[in-house]
């Protein structure tokens, strides 16, 4: 299918209204948790999450294509390469293959699901809290022709409507920061497991590196987390609880950021690199010239009110994901593997 032009942005998530009041809500809520150390999960990370796709996911995938993370990138491979490996490896992980169903935890528009389903056979759920994304995803495995073998549900994550050990592994993809609990949701996923079966992901994490008394460090991660969308950052040992919380049981949990070659970091595409339009897309010239664009539409009327502080919001996280990886701070690349015990 072809990649959604820049000029559908925000019309089909919101019909052309509300933009201008939801990025109001956004912005409201992070000034009325800013304090950083101390602001403590979220209860409404979920709300937050539905309200910030709305507003995103038209943008993502202009810039992104279809899959809406980072990858560990080798010398001389593409960032679409990249991440289609990067998603395989957790596919590998969990022993992935025909006659299996497994579970995409926070599956955005599907693009992971459906490089898994074509490399391995298998059927897969997506759950989503966003109704825009689920939409666009049922859209996108119909014309991929996969939409038999691919099923994608909006529920809340936290009470999955699945039945208890029924699904034969489960994989989440840099999702479940946007979780208000994560050891209560990695519990849910235990319950849907079968005995026995993995649980693989990738994390967004803040490195042992990164220091509170040091005020780069403390605005880098608040533009992470408004920009993005996400309650506090979590560290690995906040992880590493929450899958012992949840009573599975784990494996391995290490951060792979430092398995990119030196030449490509996983950051490289927010600071700009080729001639390409897709690299122009994701780059930080890029997000000027979409805010240019969007603010010219919106002042003529093709956009609604708003569209242009939706771009300023995207771009707050940008930068700062960049400065945050270039100092070793912040990873989107924490991989766990965990399972589900016997009993």
């Amino acid at each position: 299918m072809k990649r959604r032009s820049v000029f559908s942005f925000l019309r089909s998530a919101h019909q052309g209204r509300g933009v201008e009041r939801a990025v109001r809500r956004h912005r409201a809520h992070y000034r009325a948790h800013r304090g950083g150390e101390g602001c403590g999960e979220r209860a409404d990370a979920g709300e937050v999450a539905r309200n910030y796709y709305d507003l995103a996911t038209d943008a993502y995938e202009w810039g992104w294509g279809e899959s809406f993370h980072f990858g560990v990138r080798r010398r001389g491979e593409s960032l679409e390469a990249s991440l289609v490996r990067h998603e395989l490896r957790l596919a590998e992980r969990m022993g992935l293959r025909a006659g299996m169903t497994a579970l995409d935890l926070g599956c955005g528009i599907g693009g992971p699901m459906r490089n898994i389903a074509r490399a391995t056979g298998a059927r897969i759920v997506g759950v989503n809290i966003c109704g825009y994304q689920v939409r666009r995803a049922v859209e996108l495995n119909r014309a991929a022709g996969l939409d038999g073998q691919l099923g994608v549900i909006e529920c809340d994550w936290m009470q999955l409507p699945l039945g208890a050990a029924t699904l034969d592994a489960a994989y989440t993809i840099e999702a479940s920061c946007h979780a208000s609990d994560r050891g209560a949701l990695f519990g849910e996923v235990r319950r849907v497991l079968k005995a026995g079966a993995p649980f693989v992901g990738y994390e967004w994490v803040l490195t042992p590196a990164y220091d509170p008394s040091d005020p780069r460090h403390r605005r880098d991660r608040a533009g992470i987390e408004e920009g993005s969308g996400v309650p506090p950052l979590a560290t690995q040992a906040d992880i590493e609880g929450a899958i012992a919380d949840s009573g599975l049981e784990l494996l391995e949990c290490r951060d792979l950021a430092p398995e990119c070659d030196p030449a490509t970091p996983w950051y490289l595409p927010l600071e700009g690199e080729g001639l390409s339009l897709a690299a122009f897309r994701r780059s930080h010239l890029g997000g000027l010239f979409l805010q240019g664009a969007v603010g010219a539409l919106e002042l003529t009327r093709v956009l609604p009110r708003g569209a242009g502080a939706v771009i300023r919001l995207l771009r707050l996280a940008g930068d700062p994901i960049a400065r945050a990886g270039r100092a070793g701070i912040f990873t989107p690349m924490l991989f766990f593997h965990a399972r589900k015990g016997a009993r």
